[in-house]
This record gives structure tokens, sequence and C-alpha cells, in this order.
């Protein structure tokens, strides 16, 4: 109980601005009001303006009608307990914990768009392998962006961890090979492959993106295990789109969103939920490692909805 706590407080800060924008308006427009269509309309808008998206609003509003037409709710106060029941619905389904393969070593890699919170990321999703227990090994595979190998080595430092790099300019799909070789020589329980800050409409580096999948298959059974994209949470349907295109192209298995403390736009984890089948991985809560939970759906909701 006291960890359900401790994360739910967490989740809590990270989701201040999107709780502040949805949760705090909805409870204004309700007060003393009588549902009716004029307050279903306003609590549409509110959904949309914290980005829930024009299919999970169009969910959660019409699931209430339906629920006071038929006379389960008959009073305006009923309702934030309504959407919570339904937002925990929409977000529930299959595990969603990361694969791990049967054999050593499981090959995560991660991709998305410059500016997403790519490398940020993978420290932290690294930071919570190690305190799992795992060894982790990076692969800088985005050898185009000067300073990303960098980046990547500046963490692996502050994390204690090895990170296998080639020069800059030269062929991400040859560091993924010397990675793969590396990780199984090591021993090592996950390697976490980043590759280049690519816009889904960049044909030339999605054929590179499926080219380094191809070495990682070549050289690891099943591999990669998991294929994670890093969404910036601020940047609301832009994220859903990212997230619609690249799963079209490039075989993504889970999401990590990024920032989700530094928007009111928290609500496009259900925009995500309802327009795609890829599911929420990891949120980040936060700047440092440490700021990092796996997604659960009742945590989430719970800390949205807060007082």
């Amino acid at each position: 109980m006291a960890f359900f706590s401790s994360v739910i407080s967490k989740l809590k800060g990270a989701l201040t601005r999107t709780r502040d924008a949805l949760v705090t308006g909805l409870r204004a427009v309700l007060l003393g009001r009588r549902l009716d269509e004029a307050l279903l309309a306003e609590i549409e808008r509110a959904l949309l303006n914290a980005d829930v998206g024009l299919t999970a609003t169009d969910k959660l509003v019409s699931a209430l009608r339906a629920d006071f037409n038929s006379g389960k709710i008959t009073k305006s106060e009923e309702v934030i307990d309504h959407l919570k029941a339904q937002c925990k619905a929409m977000l529930s389904g299959p595990a969603v914990k990361l694969i791990f393969a049967s054999a050593k070593p499981t090959v995560i890699l991660v991709t998305g768009i410059n500016g997403a919170g790519k490398t940020t990321s993978i420290a932290k999703i690294a930071s919570l392998l190690r305190k799992q227990g795992k060894t982790v090994m990076l692969a800088a595979c985005d050898t185009f962006r000067a300073g990303a190998v960098r980046q990547l080595e500046i963490w692996s430092e502050r994390l204690g961890l090895e990170v296998i790099k080639g020069q800059q300019g030269g062929d991400p799909a040859a560091v993924a090979f010397d990675a793969c070789k590396a990780a199984i020589a090591r021993g090592v329980d996950v390697l976490i492959v980043d590759t280049a800050g690519r816009l889904q409409t960049q044909d030339p580096l999605m054929r590179q993106l499926a080219k380094i999948k191809g070495v990682l298959a070549k050289q690891i059974p099943g591999a990669p295990h998991e294929a994670l994209l890093v969404l910036d949470a601020t940047t609301g349907q832009n994220a859903l789109r990212q997230s619609e295109e690249f799963g079209k192209t490039a075989g993504i298995t889970g999401i990590m969103l990024a920032k989700l403390d530094g928007t009111a736009k928290g609500g496009v984890v259900l925009a995500i939920k309802a327009a795609s089948d890829i599911p929420v991985k990891f949120v980040g809560t936060g700047e440092t490692p440490d700021d990092i939970e796996a997604f659960d759906a009742d945590q989430f909701v719970e800390a949205l909805f807060a007082d």
C-alpha cells in the first residue's frame, strides 16, 4: 500500500498541469448544475482541451450520456466517478510490461523524433532495469546528429554503463552489429539501442531504421524484442499522430511518454489508447533518471483525478 501511495503521489505531481486543466475545470463546471445536453457539451470541451482526443472523448461522453438517459446517473456530482471508471476501463488491457527474451540479451530498440526526450528516456529505462538487478548495455546508433553519441556517453558515465559507439556519420547498422556482438560476449541482460531522431515522414531514415532492425534480428533471435517509441507529452495531438505513423511503419511495441510533468496535455494517453493498439509502457515524471514509472491504468487515473 505504501508503494502504491508513493507512485500515486509521484504521478499526481507530474499530472498537476493536466489535472488543473481538466479536473479542476470539470468540477467548476459541474458544481450545482443539472446534467443535460448543455452540460455534456461543456464536459466534452474540457476533455478535448486536455488533448483526450476526438475518439476517446466521444467514447467517454457517449457512455456518460447513455448512463444518464438510462437513469444510472442522476446527479452531476456522479460525473467525475463515472469518468474515472470509464477511463480505467479504456486504459486497461493486456499486461504492458516489457517483453524479455528467454535467453540473453533482451534487445530494446528506441526511436522517436529529435527533441522528444529520447536520450533521457533511455537513461531512465536503463536506470529502472538496473534497479531490477539487470545488467544493461547501450548502443549509440544515432550517428547522424552532432552530439547525440556524447549525450548517451554522458548518461552512461553517470549510470556506470558501457556504451558501444561508432564514428559520427558512420553506418548505424554497423554500430548495431558491434553492439550485439559485445552484448553476447559480455553476457548482459539488456541491450538498449538508440536510433537517429527521425520524422515519420523521412523515408530514408525509416529505411535505415528497418536496416538496423534487420541486423539485430540476424544477430540475436527475436530481436528487437521491444521497439519503444518516445513521445513528447507536451506536443499533445502531434504525439498521437506520431504514434499512429510510427505504428504503421516501425513495428512499435510500446510507448514511453516523456515530459508528462511539463504539460497540461496528459490526456493524450487516452487519445493514444483509443486510436491505436500501441500500449503506453512508461511515463516520464521529471528530469532525473529516477523520474520514470511503469504505466498502470488504475494508478494513472487515480493520480489524474486526485483532489
